[in-house]
C-alpha cells in the first residue's frame, strides 16, 4: 500500500514538472518582433498597410495574397524586399481574435490605406545597424577616453592615416 502511494506521488510529480515545462515553452513562443510597436503585449496580429499584409505574432509569419490566395510566409514578397519594417506603420489588431484576419481585408484596405499613419508608435527595439543617440554618445566618449589613456601611442600616426614618421 505504501509503495502504491509513493508511485502515485512520483507520477503526479513527473506530470506536474512536464506540465510546467509546457507552460514555459508556450510563453516564449510568439514573442513580438523588435520592429513591432511597443506597449501591445498579447496582441496576435498587425496589419501593415504599406505592404497590404498581416503579421501573425504567435507564428512569426506574414500573411499576404499571392495569386488570389492568402499565404503564410516568414518573409514578405520580393516586391517589398526593401520595405523597412521599423519605420513602416503597424495597425495593431486589438479587436480581432481568430485565425483569419484577412476576413476583414476589404475594410482594412480602405480604412488603413497605403501611407496610413495613426497615433505615433515606438518600436519594441532599435533597428539593427542603427545606434540610438545615447549609444553613439557613449561610443564617442569611450573613444576619447581610450585615446587619452594611451597618450596617443596607439593612434595611426601624426597625420592620422598610419603614415606618420618614426622617431
Amino acid at each position: 500500500m505504501k509503495a502504491l502511494k509513493v508511485a502515485i506521488t512520483a507520477i503526479a510529480l513527473v506530470l506536474t514538472v512536464a506540465l510546467q515545462a509546457q507552460v514555459d515553452v508556450n510563453i516564449n513562443i510568439g514573442s513580438p518582433p523588435m520592429w513591432g510597436p511597443a506597449g501591445y503585449s498579447g496582441v496576435q496580429y498587425y496589419y501593415l498597410p504599406d505592404v497590404y499584409s498581416y503579421y501573425d505574432v504567435s507564428s512569426s509569419m506574414f500573411i499576404y495574397q499571392s495569386r488570389g490566395k492568402w499565404i503564410h510566409r516568414s518573409y514578405l514578397p520580393t516586391r517589398y524586399r526593401n520595405y523597412d519594417l521599423y519605420s513602416g506603420y503597424k495597425v495593431v489588431m486589438t479587436d480581432y481574435h481568430g485565425n483569419t484576419p484577412y476576413t476583414h481585408y476589404k475594410t482594412h484596405k480602405i480604412k488603413y490605406a497605403k501611407g496610413y499613419r495613426g497615433p505615433a508608435q515606438k518600436n519594441i527595439g532599435v533597428k539593427p545597424g542603427k545606434k540610438n543617440s545615447y549609444a553613439k554618445q557613449n561610443a564617442k566618449n569611450y573613444s576619447k577616453e581610450k585615446a587619452n589613456q594611451d597618450g596617443g601611442k596607439n593612434n595611426k600616426g601624426k597625420n592620422g592615416n598610419g603614415h606618420g614618421k618614426k622617431k
